[in-house]
């Protein structure tokens, strides 16, 4: 007995944390997405009932569309040993690629290209949630309106600033307000749907068809806005490793979801009654006495919503840097007890640059907007074809299907995608250039890496004639362990060589170590090293880490001792190779992106920051290579 309550206990713990992390970003689109469809603007949707029925029916299908079938019933599924997100999902299609380069390119691109949609869209959603919320204050009192910029520029500073202090301590309230946040939206959805329920007849889908028969033009411009209803979705997929699926599921189904359709209902069912209210219809459903202590709330989950973006925004850098699509970066550990909190500081202030700017450029929710639905939809089409490659490689599904299903969710995930590419005049050409700027970098440093390791490959020398020779003709060996550091197991570290050729002397014990990153997110104990004892003292030692692993190469070279190789801490050397890239005219990338990738590569964190080697053991031995 005391077990289940434990269990029921746990879960609810869960499930309300999931509740303040997970929903923060779908959670606010209310603030915005009815008055978007209806605001005058370059395509707007002429106010009738009609239209009205039609556009709620399409809300609540595409959530139940969107939501509860494509990503809750089916990409949930698709976990890379229990995580989710762009990343995870792009390791787990690649798995059964490695022999096909070209098959395995393609999806590298895609992963890529749904990473950066997914940058673009973490620049745009703290700039439209906290603006959206503050903009409460010129319905509460209109000789505010100057104040709203500067005050959604003060929150985002503020939250920004609080990233580096961890977000346990905020973490911790997060649940609670978005509880109650949730609990205010079916609240306030049910007062006004009690003035008029005949409105809930659209939750009949055949309104939704009959918009697209009678007004088929109409009901697709739409849909670039009803796409604002389903922002956040990814997230339900990128934060299950965190919170699990059923905690998700559950929240979704038994809170999220009714309280979602309550509101949009309600602000539906408010502006038939009056249609002046469509200037704000989410704060017009609140009695005066509230706007305020409204504002505050829409304020707070907003600021949730921002930072489950920017949270999403590191995990993403970090798994996007250990698959070597970007270079090492610093990275803070900003909890003693959960490996997943971190902070990147170039990630979180060059976030806040590109969220302050769009604040600046646009001025307004309602543009914004328009530059939000590229993005997501986006993101949405990347993921339906990198799932449909683990439905029929991974899961063993026929072609047809596989096919039909994913034939299902572009239908819908394209529709949306297409009334969005209307609004790229409209501000929707920003996402574009954020998505084709970190492409260029992420393609660029990978492409780059891959030449440089090939370059060095073939200019290094055979390990195992060297061992040879080193035991025929030996030179001085010097007490203590030498640990170079190299990623190719099979030849000679040009760090050994330039220590061999100016000191003349070899360590006793000599490790040739490679550290790789794998396509799951985490290695056990067991697989975390390999080590292959060799000839003459030497050994070559492998450290494996999972994409989401914190590598601590001094800790898990403990691992080694089991193995056969015991690692004196304070008898071991790390030498390190620095290589001084000199660009030349080789054709195998262009010119301007080798200076991009050498420019990367001199601003890349230092290894011994990386793998937390002990800084007064490392020596770094530099060697120009032309590239």
């Amino acid at each position: 007995m005391s077990t289940s309550t434990g269990s029921k206990t746990k879960l609810s713990a869960l499930t309300l944390a999931a509740l303040g992390v997970v929903f923060g970003d779908i959670g606010t689109s209310p603030l915005y997405t009815i008055k978007e469809v209806f605001s005058v603007g370059t395509h707007p949707v002429p106010l009738t009932e009609a239209n009205m029925y039609g556009i709620l029916s399409l809300i609540v299908w595409a959530l139940i569309m969107v939501v509860s079938v494509k990503y809750v019933a089916f990409i949930m599924r698709a976990d890379n040993r229990g995580e989710g997100g762009i990343m995870a999902l792009l390791a787990l299609a690649s798995h059964n690629a490695a022999n096909n380069i070209k098959k395995q390119r393609n999806i590298m691109l895609l992963g890529i290209l749904g990473a950066c949609m997914f940058y673009a869209d973490g620049m745009i959603t703290p700039a439209i949630s906290v603006l959206s919320a503050v903009e409460g204050l010129e319905l509460a009192a209109p000789m505010l309106h100057p104040l709203i910029i500067p005050v959604t520029l003060i929150v985002l500073l503020i939250l920004f600033w609080a990233q580096s202090k961890g977000t346990a301590l905020v973490g911790a309230f997060f649940g609670p307000i978005m509880l109650l946040w949730f609990g205010t939206l079916g609240v306030l959805g049910i007062q006004s749907i009690l003035q008029n329920p005949t409105i809930l007849h659209a939750l009949n889908p055949m309104y939704a068809v009959h918009f697209f028969a009678v007004s088929p033009w109409i009901a697709f411009v739409a849909l670039g806005a009803v796409v604002l209803a389903v922002t956040g979705a990814e997230a339900l997929y990128a934060d299950m490793g965190h919170f699990g699926r059923f905690s998700i599921r559950l929240a979704w189904f038994g809170f999220v979801l009714p309280a979602l359709i309550l509101n949009y209902f309600g602000q539906g069912a408010l502006i038939l009654k009056n249609p002046e209210a469509i200037k704000n219809p989410f704060y017009l459903l609140a009695p005066e006495w509230m706007l305020f202590p409204l504002i505050i709330l829409a304020t707070l989950a907003a600021v949730i919503a921002s930072q489950a973006v920017i949270t999403g925004a590191f995990s993403v850098s970090r798994q996007a840097l250990q698959l070597g699509f970007l270079p090492r970066m610093h990275i803070e550990h900003t909890s003693e007890s959960q490996e997943g909190q971190i902070y990147m500081p170039r990630v979180n202030w060059g976030l806040m640059l590109g969220v302050m700017v769009l604040v600046l450029s646009f001025k307004s929710s309602g543009n914004l907007a328009a530059a939000y639905g590229i993005a997501v939809t986006g993101d949405m089409v990347i993921t339906t074809l990198l799932a449909g490659i683990v439905f029929h490689n991974i899961w063993g599904w026929s072609k047809l299907r596989t096919g039909a299903l994913v034939a299902l969710f572009l239908v819908v995930d394209v529709s949306f995608f297409s009334a969005n590419v209307l609004k790229i005049p409209d501000g929707g050409w920003v996402p574009l250039v954020i998505g084709i700027v970190i492409f260029t970098l992420m393609l660029t440093w990978k492409t780059g890496r891959t030449l440089l390791y090939q370059h060095l490959k073939n200019d290094a020398m055979a390990l195992d004639p060297f061992i040879e020779a080193i035991g025929a003709h030996p030179p001085t060996r010097v007490y203590g362990t030498a640990l170079f550091m190299t990623p190719n197991l099979d030849g000679v570290p040009h760090a050994m060589l330039h220590n061999l050729k100016h000191n003349k002397v070899l360590h006793e014990k000599v490790v040739i170590l490679t550290v790789k990153f794998l396509d799951y997110p985490h290695t056990t104990i067991e697989e975390r090293v390999e080590v292959l004892p060799m000839q003459h003292e030497f050994y070559k030692v492998t450290v494996n880490y999972g994409f989401k692993d914190e590598p601590d190469l001094p800790r898990d070279l403990l691992l080694c001792a089991p193995k056969g190789l015991v690692l004196d801490a304070m008898d071991t050397s790390f030498f390190v190779g620095k290589e001084i890239l000199i660009p030349n005219e080789k054709t195998e990338m262009s010119f301007w992106r080798k200076k991009i990738f050498i420019g990367l590569f001199r601003s890349a964190e230092t290894i011994t920051n990386q793998f937390k080697l002990p800084p007064n053991r490392v020596v770094e031995l530099g060697s120009q290579v032309s590239f």
